[in-house]
């Protein structure tokens, strides 16, 4: 039995070998040995701390996909305030994402001035994509060296002038330079030309301007663009459900593609948005209940992997709340401290177990960028753990949320699951001062 600086002991811990009573012995950060519950182990402990009964210990989640937005548009959001808001989520390591940072990610010294932006503010974990847009083909091979995780691009307009999409050259320019790193390409795949207009106060307008077919056919070039250069691709935030043959069948074929969901698309029904109800709008859109079922029948199958927030917030005004135009109105779903027990609290009704989301928000995510140190509670692990309280109910208002603004669609909604402590290698989150670390990609040996 090793000595510890910290036991975390609990009647239910979730393993990779499922859930069961067990103490956790942490030293230096990291999960040194879990033990059955009965293990006595006061005398060479440092701390100890004993979960309630009505609490579950999680592994804690990483999300892969969160927009910071610091610096340039730290009016948006920050580290500060998105490290916080995640770790009070359950959230205990972030990729950041490229844009809509000034200056976005698309060059090292880009990622340097972030990288400074962040030090000493981050609650969590965190690490970042690199950014592929036209003309900086050049700079993938720098970044990817410097340790981003992988490199985002669009397939459409992204919504911000600095961060352009690529087109069928470009996209596959960057799949072979990402293909030669060995590094992976994550796409927002929407279709421009089957994009139309839309404006005014009416959900179903703004969903009818952005179809289903826009996923489909930008998937689909997605895909053979993969099977022509041999690249590790990952579908961002898929919203349509008519998607998930394409990629069952790529995936047969062998191809290394994998896909996300986001929480809004399986927790939130487009029949549910009354009127004006900007803050509801995202891109691709949060589609119909019988589309919502099909994505969960696409996580029972595997096809798709991993659920993460896309937290991408803005100033309230730039949501156009007193027009209620969804044709204004900014695209994206503030959410990244809400997204665990919004995920539970449907999952748990359609028949899921808390191991299940577990395995979609945290080894998942972990696996898709290669953190071998995150999401289980294992041996040699980081212990970043979360104190679930699975059966506790809330209603989500204002004054609970941790991000610099508190607009978002789940204001007023009752959820199942609480999170009552996060603890980051080891540490209380929360305590004292901020210890996140600022994580690079571990390139095979």
């Amino acid at each position: 039995m090793v000595n510890s600086d910290l036991v975390i002991r609990a009647r239910r811990v979730l393993t990779p070998a499922g859930f069961g009573p067990a103490e956790v012995r942490i030293r230096g950060g990291r999960i040194m040995e879990v033990t059955d519950w009965a293990a006595q182990s006061a005398r060479d402990v440092g701390v100890s701390v004993v979960l309630d009964d009505d609490e579950v210990l999680l592994p804690g989640l990483v999300d892969t996909h969160v927009h910071v937005n610091e610096p340039g548009r730290t009016d948006w959001e920050g580290f500060a305030s998105a490290t916080a808001a995640a770790a009070a989520g359950g959230v205990t390591t972030i990729i950041d994402m490229p844009l809509n940072s000034v200056p976005p990610t698309v060059h090292v010294g880009a990622l340097d001035v972030k990288r400074r932006a962040a030090v000493g503010q981050c609650s969590v974990e965190v690490g970042f994509w690199g950014g592929a847009i036209p003309g900086n083909a050049a700079e993938l091979a720098g970044l990817d060296a410097a340790g981003v995780f992988g490199f985002k691009c669009f397939t459409v307009d992204s919504g911000v002038a600095e961060f352009p999409p690529l087109d069928d050259a470009g996209l596959a320019e960057a799949m072979k330079r990402t293909a030669e790193l060995g590094s992976l390409v994550v796409v927002h795949a929407e279709e421009a030309e089957c994009i139309g207009t839309a404006s005014g106060r009416q959900y179903a307008d703004f969903v009818r301007s952005r179809p289903d077919a826009a996923e489909v056919v930008a998937v689909g070039r997605v895909i053979e663009l993969a099977r022509q250069t041999g690249a590790r691709v990952h579908v961002l935030h898929l919203s349509s459900a008519d998607v998930v043959p394409l990629l069952a069948a790529a995936q047969a074929d062998g191809l290394a593609i994998t896909a996300e969901t986001c929480p809004h698309y399986l927790t939130i029904a487009a029949e549910e948005v009354e009127p004006g109800q900007t803050q509801f709008k995202c891109c691709p859109p949060i589609r119909d209940s019988a589309n919502q079922g099909r994505l969960w029948d696409g996580l029972a199958s595997g096809v798709i992997s991993c659920v993460v927030s896309d937290h991408s917030p803005c100033l309230p005004e730039l949501k156009r709340l007193e027009t209620g135009d969804f044709g204004q109105a900014w695209g994206g779903i503030s959410s990244v401290q809400l997204g665990l027990p919004a995920i539970w609290t449907e999952a748990a009704g359609r028949g899921f177990s808390l191991a299940d989301v577990v395995g979609w928000m945290a080894s998942g995510p972990a696996q898709l960028v290669g953190l071998t140190g995150k999401g289980a509670i294992a041996a040699g692990r980081d212990a970043d753990l979360v104190a679930f309280a699975p059966d506790e109910r809330f209603v989500v208002t204002a004054d609970r949320l941790l991000t610099r603004h508190r607009l978002t669609p789940y204001l007023g909604r009752e959820l199942r699951g609480v999170v009552r402590k996060t603890w980051l290698r080891g540490e209380l989150v929360g305590a004292g001062q901020p210890t996140g670390r600022l994580l690079t990609r571990e390139h095979p040996a």
